[in-house]
């Protein structure tokens, strides 16, 4: 008995052995195998030193201020010591109290889980997973729909997936990684993106209450959106501020006071490519990225990608320029100009178009508007006929549309909103820094959401008198001529090619058959001068001397290229004047200075082309002549109107039919020109006063000029040109040597 009692006593302990022992064993091959990959993907040790995500590329200003980003997902990866203590808080106390107490799996957590939530039904006791936890799923994503099984072994796996990051990341680290790889919503990936988008902030600068909001967001952030569900989102964050009270992050006085404040969602905006500082330059910029990349090549030996790969781009724009920039845009044209066009056309039933124009040639117009819209190309390729498409697009649809107060909801047909949106005023801005060809400012059109096409760089308009500085230029640098040097206000006539005689007309008979001075003459847009330069320099010259300033667009050589009939860009026709400040040397403007790979690592720097195109002493002599134009032409209105009193060199142009206004104005430190038009040339005003580029692209210049001159951050000089090192063998003030008849009235016109 003794015998068997020892024996069976034996047995029962084996028995206990296993029992106690099979789960512990169960368990280490369970996790065993897991982590050798057995029951499906794991991460493998490289891929958890450096998981991979599709980061945002950041495109920064000068100055340092973030203007946007391209990205698959709007996602920026910020350090911990990014992040302020109100986020780390608001997050510890809400999703992982114990995170500093565990290595990846909580066990009291899960013991909670088992005994309170599905034992005892109690769903409001909260979850088992950790932050750890919560990353693991977030770097490697779980399959959609799948089975209770199914969703047994992916827990399992991300249990370990969190011990192998806690092995291989501080918690700091962790905790940062985890809130970079979080959805916010409204296309916000991270705390970084979501920052930005709700409160035009950053991690660092995050108020309590707005910490409490982001994180409270992350249960379901449709469900907890603050601006389409705001009676929600404000419960759930005063359910995190009660958790930061309860952990003592903040005291119960801070939580009574904090809990009633409103949720300020002023500063709401989805970063978007349509929103935001800066919208046209972006796009530009993308587009040239795009072709970079495809000859730039990683580490890895694969193409850069600017949607995936968390560029850092670095840009010449300097963000208060551009702010300054827009804001002119908007003061002239929404508060101005546009308001003028509508008056002026009002009542007209062939508004906006030319009353040149015939009704065939603006249903022209139209119909060629009309297959260039998205809706047109959408029904070809649904192969719906014509006369179906027609239909469609005369048939009342609602729709929102653009207006300078804020984007109307109405009811119009396709057709009308057309042209609603021709009778809109367009315009083209950039400002670049002479000495450096860097583009500080650039303002493509008066809204990116609803014009999409570029005015600075994408189109081509006719320069007029804009063009005339270059062919004086040609003049200047040979020598023969200077600043004073009178030539004859009289009529001169070209045998052209096929036989006939062109004479080109002044715009008034002021100081006809008389001497004139070329400051003079170029001040007040004198195209009987402009034609004799033509006649004695030839445009074969000219067209080479535009080529060294940057200008490579077809031109025709012919004697009406000395009144700007060629078609020249904003981005064109301000890099060349930049010649003239910068003593002679073209720089070509430039966008980009560096950019860096998402570990901040050099990738590239970028230097501008740049050649001498002309003589310090003839860039000079040049600027001289140009402050003519504002002193006493075209341009005065800069003195009387807008008290801009500093040294500026400068000139207008207005095109035939007052179809294009322009201004470029030259200071020591910045070059900036303005186009404005409509976007076909037979929609125009209809008299030369508000038509002149004197009153529609010159405004702009001035309240831009104004608006830098008061920011004293930038610290733009107001002072005069540098003369050149040897001495001008001209006078440059021509009251000293002759008799200036001052101009007897200040609107001069300025055709051509």
């Amino acid at each position: 008995m003794t015998k068997k009692k020892t024996q069976d006593f034996r047995k029962y302990i084996q028995a206990f052995w296993m029992i106690m022992l099979a789960p512990v064993i169960i368990a280490i091959l369970v996790f065993s195998t897991i982590s050798l990959g057995w029951w499906g993907f794991m991460p493998t040790f490289e891929e958890l030193e450096n998981p991979k995500s599709n980061l945002a590329s950041e495109i920064y200003s000068s100055d340092g201020e973030l203007l946007g980003t391209y990205y698959i997902h709007n996602r920026s990866n910020v350090e911990f010591d990014d992040l302020h203590t109100n986020v780390v808080h608001a997050l510890l106390a809400t999703e992982d109290i114990r995170f500093h107490n565990h290595s990846g799996v909580d066990v009291r957590s899960i013991m909670r889980v088992v005994f309170r939530n599905i034992i005892g039904g109690k769903r409001s006791a909260g979850g088992g997973s950790t932050i750890s936890q919560q990353l693991a799923k977030n770097l490697f994503p779980r399959q959609e729909r799948p089975s209770t099984a199914q969703l047994v072994i992916i827990k399992l796996k991300e249990w370990v997936t969190a011990t192998k990051l806690e092995r291989n990341y501080t918690k700091n680290e962790i905790m940062a990684m985890y809130l970079n790889t979080v959805d916010f919503g409204s296309h916000a990936f991270g705390i970084k993106s979501a920052a930005k988008t709700y409160f035009n902030s950053s991690p660092d600068s995050l108020k309590v209450e707005e910490s409490a909001m982001l994180i409270g967001m992350l249960q379901a952030p449709s469900w907890f959106h603050p601006v389409r569900n705001p009676e929600r989102a404000t419960m759930r964050r005063n359910v995190v501020l009660s958790q930061m009270a309860r952990y003592g992050f903040i005291s119960p006085v801070e939580f009574d006071s904090i809990r009633e404040l409103p949720l300020d969602m002023s500063h709401f905006q989805i970063q978007d490519q349509n929103t935001g500082l800066a919208t046209y330059f972006r796009e530009v910029l993308r587009h040239q990225l795009v072709q970079w990349s495809q000859t730039r090549m990683k580490p890895d030996g694969t193409n850069y990608n600017i949607y995936r790969d968390g560029l850092k781009i670095y840009t010449t724009v300097d963000s208060r320029m551009q702010k300054h920039a827009e804001g002119a845009v908007a003061e002239h044209m929404g508060g101005y100009l546009q308001k003028e066009f509508f008056n002026h056309w009002k009542g007209f039933t062939h508004a906006p178009f030319g009353t040149d124009l015939t009704q065939e040639e603006v249903s022209r117009l139209m119909n060629n508007s009309m297959r260039r819209t998205d809706r047109y190309r959408y029904l070809r390729r649904m192969e719906v006929s014509e006369d179906s498409i027609r239909k469609n697009f005369n048939t009342p649809t609602a729709m929102r549309i653009f207006a300078w107060k804020g984007e109307v909801d109405t009811i119009m047909t396709p057709l009308d909103s057309i042209r609603y949106y021709k009778h809109f005023l367009n315009t083209g801005v950039m400002a670049v820094e002479p000495q450096t060809g860097h583009v500080k400012a650039y303002v493509g059109g008066i809204d990116f959401k609803h014009f999409k096409y570029d005015h600075v760089t994408q189109s081509r308009r006719q320069v007029g008198s804009t063009f005339k500085p270059f062919l004086y230029t040609l003049a200047m640098q040979e020598g023969e001529y200077g600043p004073c040097t009178e030539v004859p206000n009289t009529p001169v006539s070209f045998e052209l090619a096929d036989g006939s005689v062109w004479t080109p007309k002044n715009s008034t008979d002021r100081r006809e058959g008389e001497m004139v001075t070329l400051k003079w003459a170029l001040a007040n847009s004198v195209n009987y001068i402009s034609a004799y330069l033509i006649k004695r320099y030839s445009p074969h010259a000219l067209i080479r001397l535009v080529n060294n300033m940057g200008i490579n667009v077809p031109m025709d050589a012919v004697p009406a290229i000395s009144l700007g009939t060629p078609d020249i860009s904003v981005y064109d026709m301000v890099g060349a004047m930049t010649t003239y400040a910068n003593k002679g040397i073209y720089i070509k403007p430039s966008f980009i200075t560096h950019i860096e790979d998402h570990n901040g690592n050099l990738i590239e720097s970028f230097i501008p082309d740049q050649n001498e195109a002309m003589n310090e002493q003839t860039a000079y002599l040049m600027l001289e002549l140009m402050k003519g134009v504002v002193e006493s032409g075209t341009g005065q209105r800069l003195r009387f109107r807008y008290n801009l009193t500093n040294p500026i060199a400068g000139k207008t142009g207005t095109t035939q039919n007052n179809s294009d206004g322009w201004f470029i104005g030259l200071t020591p430190d910045l070059v900036a020109g303005v186009w404005v038009g409509a976007e076909d040339r037979g929609i125009r005003f209809r008299n030369i006063a508000l038509g002149q580029g004197a009153n529609m692209a010159l405004p702009i210049w001035a309240l831009f000029m104004q608006r830098v001159y008061e920011d004293p951050s930038l610290e733009i000089s107001q002072g005069d040109f540098e003369p050149p090192l040897q001495a001008i063998p001209f006078e440059t003030n021509c009251d000293n040597i002759q008799r200036e008849r001052s101009p007897s009235r200040i609107f001069d016109q300025d055709i051509f």
